[in-house]
Parts: structure tokens; sequence; C-alpha cells
């Protein structure tokens, strides 16, 4: 049975899609989910884009040629500049514009980890380099309202921040969320499945039936769906630990498809992680 080395499989999924990026045609979807909160949809994780007086406040950067569209977008919300740009982890496919916003003089925000994985990618120019970082908590006081943004260990990565909106209510989940789908947990950059799972436990108390959530990737969600995804990766997590404990093999649960198949038959592993992809992942983060 073969075996998989998820950040070559990421590093390829972000090439080819960046590459994409160049050479088709993609449009910069607009979600309103409050006055002053918008969700933009385009190639990678999901931006965030706050309003107001004070300025542009943006999560996230996508890929690199996609920041003319990303700001044209941008300009129909607000004539305001980018006042800050924050990035929920270190992946390609949430900073890959970070030069170019920063050349618009907006500081990048992000976890200590993100500084020093960006700074360790030859890809990416100092220019893309966070210069405001945190190591647990931080609070940004912009348009009007608080932002909380705050870091869960070792979930999708060991860089990962989430950002909740008090008063609009939005949380934005960066890509320990992925809605509707398998999530990508990068192992070899510190993610595993108990910190993923924290992660999104830890967000929950952010979260009532009101609340709008941006996840890294997927459709904007909700309290619900939120719920069903964090149950699907708790039951998963259980059905591997008890096949560990009864002495399985990497191979055999990788092969054991009734493991998944419930949340197979609602096409969760759709995108960026096979089923069979979820099945090992699991495995190896558990076996630890």
């Amino acid at each position: 049975m073969k075996t998989f080395n998820f950040t070559l499989i990421l590093f390829f999924i972000s090439s080819m899609t960046s590459a994409c990026a160049q050479k088709k045609e993609v449009i910069i979807k607009t979600h309103k989910l409050t006055d002053k909160i918008y969700m933009l949809e385009g190639q990678g994780g999901n931006i965030g884009i706050s309003t107001g007086e004070d300025g542009v406040f943006m999560i996230d950067s996508q890929f690199a040629p996609l920041t003319p569209k990303i700001l044209d977008a941008i300009k129909t919300l607000s004539d305001k500049p980018i006042k800050y740009l924050a990035n929920t982890h270190h992946h390609g496919d949430h900073t890959g514009g970070n030069e170019n916003i920063s050349k618009l003089n907006a500081p990048i925000i992000a976890h200590d980890n993100v500084y020093k994985r960006v700074k360790n990618n030859p890809k990416q120019s100092d220019a893309s380099l966070p210069v405001i970082t945190f190591n647990d908590k931080l609070s940004l006081y912009i348009n009007g309202e608080q932002v909380i943004i705050f870091h869960i260990d070792n979930a999708h990565t060991d860089g990962d921040a989430l950002l909740y909106f008090t008063k609009s209510n939005v949380l934005h989940t960066g890509d320990t969320y992925f809605n509707g789908r398998y999530p990508y947990i990068d192992l070899k950059s510190g993610g595993t499945v108990n910190g993923y799972i924290k992660a999104i436990k830890s967000a929950m108390i952010f979260v009532d039936d009101n609340t709008k959530i941006i996840p890294g990737h997927g459709k904007q969600s909700n309290k619900q769906e939120y719920t069903t995804f964090l149950n699907m990766l708790e039951t998963l997590k259980n059905k591997v630990e008890t096949e560990i404990s009864n002495g399985k093999t990497e191979d055999e649960v990788v092969s054991n498809t009734n493991l998944t198949k419930t949340y197979d038959d609602l096409n969760y592993g759709c995108c960026y992680i096979s089923s069979e992809k979820m099945r090992r992942t699991l495995y190896r983060s558990l076996k630890r």
C-alpha cells in the first residue's frame, strides 16, 4: 500500500491552483454577512473583510495572481485603504497575496509560527512576513468593535489563528474548519486530530444560533453545520482509536472503507482530502 506525503500533496495542490488562477478566469464572489463583514470566495482560502471608518481589515490573501481581482472586489465594498491583513496560518492559498498587500502599506498580523514558516519558505519573500505576531491571543479594535484573535496549538498546523468579531458575531475559522468536507490536517506542519477537535470546541464558546461562520474552505456556515462537522471528526476519531487499540495496522485502517462510509455517502471526500487520505491522517495522528 502506498503512503502519502501530505505536505507534498498540499504543495502540488497549491501550485496547480495558483497556475489555474493565472490561466483561467477566476471570479471573486462576494457574500455579505452583516452590514460591515463580508466573505470573498475565489481560489484558495475564504477571505474575510471588515469595513468601516477605520479602513478595511482583511483576513487571508489567497494567491498572488488573484490580488488585482480581490482588490477590485474590496473596492466595491469600501473606498478606504486596507488597514491590516491577518493570516489564519502559513499555507500559500492563504498567504500567497501577502507581498502584494504589504506593498499597500498594510501591516500583516499572524501567529509567531506563521512568521517562522513563511520566513523559511524560499518561494515567499520577506515582504510576505507578518510584522505583528502573537503567541496566544491578540485583540484588535477596528471599525467599532473588538476582534479577538486567538491561537489553538497543533490543529490544522502549529500556527492557526481564529478570529471572532465581537459585535458583528462573525467567526473566521481559517482551515480549522472545512465546511461539508474532510479537513486537511497538516501533520508535517504540527497539525493533529486532537488539536483540530480542540480548536472547534474552543471556538464554540463564541458561537450561538445567530453566529455567521467563515470557514477556511466551503460555503458560509452556522452553528448547526459547525456542530455536525465536529461530530464527524469525533466519530471518526473514536472509530480509528478502536481500530488502533485492536492492533490494526495503518494499511488495514486505510483500506477499511466502513470507517468513513457514513460521511463518504454525504460526499465529504469531494475535494482536497479523500476518504482514504482522511483515514490515513487519523491513524497517523492518533498512533503517535
